[in-house]
C-alpha cells in the first residue's frame, strides 16, 4: 500500500507525532473504539514501528488500510472502521 492518504477526506484525525511504541497503537486502538463503522481515521506517525505495527493492527482487527504514506515528518495511515 503506496497511496498517499488525503487528509480532506478523513472523519477522524489522531496525531502520535513524536511518541513511540507502544503508544501510538494503543492509542489507535482507544480512537478506533470511538468512531463508527466506516469512518475514515487518519493516522500521524513519527514512530518507524508503525510502518510494521498499524498495518498488522488493521489486518488482525479487520479495519481496511485505505491508504499509507511516508513524509518528511513520519507516516500517515487512513483506516477505514470495519
Amino acid at each position: 500500500m503506496s497511496l498517499a492518504p488525503d487528509p480532506s477526506s478523513a472523519d477522524h484525525v489522531l496525531d502520535t507525532s513524536g511518541l513511540y511504541c507502544p503508544e501510538p497503537v494503543m492509542m489507535l486502538h482507544n480512537k478506533i473504539r470511538d468512531i463508527d463503522s466506516g469512518q475514515l481515521l487518519l493516522v500521524v506517525a513519527t514512530d518507524p514501528s508503525t510502518r510494521r505495527d498499524i498495518p498488522k493492527f488493521c489486518n488482525f482487527l479487520g479495519h481496511e488500510l485505505v491508504a499509507q504514506s511516508a513524509t518528511e515528518a513520519g507516516v500517515n495511515y487512513l483506516i477505514r472502521k470495519a
